[in-house]
């Protein structure tokens, strides 16, 4: 069953997903940041929010948690291994658990790198990934509580989804992410392309999220650091792949 989703743009550059499966009229919340926006989207829609799905602790993806939590009865669904720092979490799910949202599920992903907990959410019948702050579009996570060996393991995972995965992650960073990533791998067409691209939908205001997994593997450096060219273009042909990756990310925190 094909999900309906709506995005929900809050704060500076965050996304929260409105997310409907049409059989039961059950509706999730990913990633509220804040509430009011959200509870008045869904309203206009005529939307009933019924769950809402975190996929880390921090505020600006937990924040409207207990507001819409009061105001709707909705269940918190979040990540086993950091449900103390869940706001009104209920449910607790875990690696290659599966959530059931109505007529159809997600299967869980355990990604930690960002955070120490931090889950994804895939729907495969609807070929959609909900990633918080793991994978961004031409980006990832920062990596805060982690070590770059699980960043690497977890954006590892991710990539093996079907390329045409619409990746639906937690905040508008592409244009500055493209940015950075033509200085570390400048000579990549599809890169290049995706640069134009963006720069054009946001010259129209539009979001460049979702992209498409596809889109990714070819122009992401975080998710190429195991390809050969990216690898000479920083001098570390040959390279661990987690050793490229943390040198990447390095490069991002202070680019």
């Amino acid at each position: 069953m094909t999900l309906d989703i709506r995005q929900v743009p809050v704060l500076n550059d965050n996304y929260v997903y409105l997310v409907r499966e049409p059989e039961s009229g059950n509706v999730a919340v990913v990633d509220p940041a804040v509430a009011d926006p959200v509870l008045d989207k869904a309203a206009k829609l005529g939307w009933t929010i019924t769950h809402i799905l975190n996929t880390h602790h921090h505020g600006d993806h937990t924040g409207g948690n207990l507001e819409i939590k009061e105001k709707t009865g909705c269940t918190i669904v979040g990540p086993g291994p950091d449900k103390d720092r869940i706001p009104g979490i209920d449910v607790q799910v875990n690696d290659s658990d599966t959530f059931a949202l109505g007529a159809t599920e997600a299967k869980v992903f355990f990604v930690p790198g960002h955070t120490r907990g931090h889950i994804a959410y895939w729907f495969a019948d609807s070929i959609a990934l909900f990633c918080g702050d793991t994978l961004f579009s031409i980006g990832c996570g920062r990596v805060f509580e982690g070590t770059m060996d699980q960043m690497w393991t977890s954006l590892s995972r991710l990539r093996t989804l079907p390329p045409e995965t619409r990746v639906y992650c937690a905040h508008e960073y592409t244009q500055s992410n493209i940015q950075f990533a033509v200085s570390v791998d400048p000579n990549n067409v599809a890169l290049r392309n995706r640069e134009e691209e963006v720069k054009q939908k946001r010259d129209r205001g539009e979001p460049t999220v979702p992209s498409r997994l596809g889109e990714e593997l070819a122009a992401n450096p975080f998710l190429r650091v195991d390809q050969p060219d990216l690898q000479k273009a920083l001098g570390m042909l040959g390279a661990d792949p987690v050793a490229v990756f943390a040198e990447i990310r390095g490069r991002k925190d202070t680019f």
